[in-house]
């Protein structure tokens, strides 16, 4: 049991899959209880375990997962954040991750972003701007090289 403990301190008790609060009173056999989950079958990972929902863990098998962006954005061709995630551990840099109709709308995307990233990838500084292109609004996120 440390190892969850231990994993779920340091992820403050949040399911790194759907980003909603773990309950540490939970049963781990429950579908709300806690579990520990190698985010990654890359070894190279600097963060191998990460703490998820038994439902959520149990969900996504061994298969890639997919992280869902909220309904309440609106994001025309939203980037697959696992894959951007993977790519600015790795290279760093910058990536667009969306476009949306209006500056409202990507400010929304790239504040949700950036909170996002905060917890599905600790200690990568990740920082999001905002381009005016073809009358829409790329969303753009940035980290420096790792």
């Amino acid at each position: 049991m440390s190892l969850l403990d231990d994993v779920a301190k340091r992820d403050g008790w949040r399911c790194w899959v759907c980003d909603e609060p773990v309950d540490p009173d939970m049963s781990v056999n429950d579908p709300r209880g806690p579990s520990v989950d190698s985010r990654t079958a890359d070894r190279k990972a600097k963060v191998a375990e990460r703490l998820a929902h038994r439902g959520c863990n149990t969900r996504k098998g061994a298969v890639k997962v997919v992280i869902a962006w909220p309904e309440r954005l609106y994001v025309v061709e939203p980037a697959p954040l696992i894959t951007v995630a993977g790519r600015l551990e790795r290279k760093g840099g910058r990536e667009m991750v969306g476009r949306c109709p209006t500056r409202k709308d990507a400010q929304e995307a790239a504040d949700w972003l950036v909170d996002r990233f905060s917890r599905l990838v600790p200690g990568l500084p990740v920082t999001a701007d905002i381009e005016p292109g073809g009358g829409q609004f790329l969303v753009i996120l940035s980290t420096g090289r790792r």
